[in-house]
C-alpha cells in the first residue's frame, strides 16, 4: 500500500471538520486503460484536453469548440468511483466531476457510443428493464424543470393547456456537451446505492447515445439542484486524488461523504467557498454566459509566489467581478491547471527568470507538448532545484506544491522538464470570460480536498508519497457540460424513437 506524508492546504475556514456519524468512504481510482507509448503525445493530449475543458467551463454556450483534442485512450482516464443504480443494484463506474451537475449513466441495450475511449461491448451499461424501481420523469415533474427551462417545457406535447398538472408526457431528452464529446438521453427516477448509503427517487440521466465520451458515465459533484451532493443533501465531501505514480496498479485514493479522510496530526485551515455574483439560471438548459458559472466551486486566491517572490497578477483576475468573470475555481475534471494570459505570462516569466543561467529552454519540446516553459536536462542523474510554486488563499491557507505537481519530465535520450500549467496562447474561443484560474487535478495529486458544504468553506491538505513519484504524467479527464438549444430541438424530433424504448415504463 502507498504510504503518505502530509502537506498543508485547505480551502475553507480555520476550524477542522469532525467526521460525521454517517461518514461514507468510497475508493477513488484512476481508470485502467491502454497506455500511450509516446510521452510527447500524452503530454500534448493532456494539454489540449485541458484547454478544451477550460473553453467549455468559461463559455458554456459555445456550440462548436474551435479547438479539437485527439481522444487518446487516457484522455478520459480520470478519477472514477463505482455507484450502483436500480433494484437489484447494477454497479456502474463513473468519472468524478466537480464541474458539472447531472449524473448520467450508459443506459439500455441500445446504448450507442461513437468514437469512445472504450470498445462498445466493454462499456458497463445500466439496464432499466432489469430494475423494478426505474421510472421515467414526466414533463410536469419538478425534476424535469431542473434540466429544462419553462420556455422549453411549454412545448411538451399532449400537455395542453401548458399548466396541466396531470400530463403523462415524458420529460424531453437532455443533451450534455463536454470538452470533446457529448451525450444525450432521458431522465430516470431510480434508487441509488453508494457504499452504505441508499437513496430513492434519485434523478439520473439514462444516456442512449454518446460521442467521444469515457467508457462509463459522469458523477456530477458540482453545485446545483440536480448534482449528487445536493440530491443526497450532503453536508460535506472530500477526496484524495492519488498520485499518477500509481496509475494502473490497483491503488486508489478515497472519496468521503459527510466526513473527512484521516489526515494524521496536521492542523487544518480553511478558506471560504465563494459563489459567483451572477445569479444561477432556473434550469440547466437555460444557463447562458455567466449564469452557468454558479455550478463551480470558487475559492479566494489572494496571491501566487514563485521562489518566494510574489507574481504580479491583476486583482480582477483573482476575484469574480459583478459581470461574473474572473476568480479561481477548483475542478476535478480539468487536467492541467488553466490560467488566463494575464496570470500565466507573469508566472511563466518568473520561472524563466529564476531558472535562467542554470538550464536552457527547449523550444522543440514546447512545440511537441503544447506546454511552456520547457527546459533541457543535460544530465538526468544530476539534481536540479526549481523555484517553489505556492498558492496563497484567503484565511491564510496555502497550497505549497511538490515539484511533481507542477513540472513533468518528458523524453529519455534528451529529456526536458515542462511546466504543467496551460494558457490559451492565442487559441480562439478562450478569452477573459469566466474563471481566470482553474485548479486542475494534476496539481491536486496527493492532496485531500475538503468541501464543507454546510459552512460554505473548502480545504486542501497535501499528502506526499514515501518515494518521490516519477515525473511522467498519465491520462486525465476533461468533461464539463453545456446545453445547446438547437440540438435539443433536433433530439425532440427523434423523440418518438426514444419513447418506443420505454413504452412500458411508469412516468412520474
Amino acid at each position: 500500500m502507498a504510504q503518505f506524508y502530509y502537506y498543508q492546504f485547505l480551502l475553507f475556514l480555520l476550524l477542522p471538520l469532525a467526521a460525521g456519524e454517517n461518514e461514507i468512504s468510497i475508493p477513488l481510482r484512476r481508470a485502467r486503460l491502454p497506455l500511450l507509448l509516446d510521452p510527447f503525445d500524452r503530454l500534448s493530449g493532456m494539454a489540449s484536453a485541458s484547454l478544451l475543458r477550460a473553453q467549455l467551463l468559461k463559455k458554456p454556450t459555445t456550440t462548436s469548440p474551435s479547438t479539437r483534442a485527439a481522444l487518446f485512450p487516457h484522455s478520459y482516464g480520470g478519477y472514477s468511483i463505482n455507484i450502483s443504480f436500480g433494484t437489484p443494484p447494477q454497479e456502474i463506474p463513473l468519472v468524478f466531476d466537480t464541474g458539472s451537475q447531472l449524473t448520467w449513466i450508459p443506459c439500455t441495450t441500445k446504448y450507442n457510443c461513437q468514437n469512445c475511449s472504450s470498445q462498445a461491448n466493454s462499456i458497463p451499461t445500466f439496464f432499466p428493464k432489469a430494475s423494478s424501481t426505474s421510472k421515467l420523469i414526466g414533463c410536469k415533474n419538478t425534476k424535469c424543470g431542473w434540466i429544462h427551462s419553462p420556455e422549453f417545457l411549454s412545448r411538451c406535447r399532449n400537455c395542453l393547456p401548458s399548466n396541466s398538472s396531470d400530463c403523462s408526457q415524458i420529460c424531453p431528452p437532455y443533451l450534455l456537451v463536454y470538452g470533446s464529446g457529448s451525450t444525450a438521453g432521458l431522465l430516470l427516477s431510480e434508487t441509488l446505492q453508494f457504499s452504505t448509503l441508499t437513496a430513492t427517487d434519485f434523478l439520473v440521466g439514462c444516456s442512449v447515445f454518446s460521442d467521444r465520451m469515457p467508457g462509463g458515465g459522469i458523477a456530477g459533484f458540482g453545485r446545483g439542484v440536480s448534482s449528487l451532493p445536493d440530491q443526497l443533501r450532503l453536508k460535506s465531501f472530500s477526496y484524495c486524488l492519488i498520485s499518477r505514480k500509481f496509475d494502473d496498479t490497483g491503488e486508489s485514493g478515497s472519496l468521503v461523504l459527510n466526513g473527512v479522510p484521516d489526515s494524521g496530526d496536521g492542523e487544518v485551515s480553511f478558506t471560504p467557498l465563494l459563489k459567483n455574483p451572477v445569479p444561477a439560471a432556473t434550469a440547466a438548459d437555460a444557463t447562458y454566459g455567466a449564469e452557468a458559472f454558479s455550478v463551480y466551486y470558487y475559492v479566494g486566491l489572494r496571491r501566487i509566489t514563485v521562489g518566494g517572490k510574489k507574481v504580479k497578477i491583476p486583482h480582477k483576475a483573482l476575484v469574480p467581478g459583478l459581470d461574473g468573470n474572473g476568480g479561481t475555481i477548483v475542478d476535478s475534471g480539468t487536467t492541467f491547471t488553466f490560467m488566463e494570459p494575464a496570470v500565466f505570462e507573469p508566472l511563466a516569466a518568473a520561472f524563466v527568470g529564476q531558472v535562467a543561467g542554470k538550464l536552457s529552454r527547449s523550444g522543440q519540446v514546447e512545440v511537441l507538448t503544447g506546454l511552456r516553459p520547457c527546459f533541457e536536462i543535460p544530465d538526468r542523474e544530476s539534481n536540479y532545484s526549481f523555484p517553489d510554486l505556492v498558492f496563497h488563499f484567503k484565511g491564510g491557507a496555502e497550497m505549497r506544491l511538490p515539484l511533481e505537481n507542477y513540472f513533468a519530465i518528458v523524453g529519455t535520450s534528451q529529456p526536458a522538464i515542462c511546466l504543467t500549467i496551460v494558457s490559451p496562447n492565442g487559441a480562439v474561443g478562450v478569452g477573459d470570460e469566466g474563471p481566470s484560474i482553474i485548479l486542475g487535478s494534476f496539481q491536486q495529486q496527493n492532496y485531500y480536498v475538503i468541501y464543507d458544504l454546510e459552512r460554505e468553506r473548502t480545504d486542501v491538505e497535501g499528502e506526499e508519497d514515501e518515494a518521490a513519484p516519477e515525473l511522467v504524467p498519465e491520462h486525465v479527464p476533461e468533461p464539463v457540460p453545456i446545453r445547446q438549444q438547437s440540438q435539443l430541438d433536433q433530439l425532440v424530433e427523434r423523440f418518438d424513437q426514444w419513447e418506443a424504448m420505454f413504452d412500458s415504463y411508469v412516468v412520474v
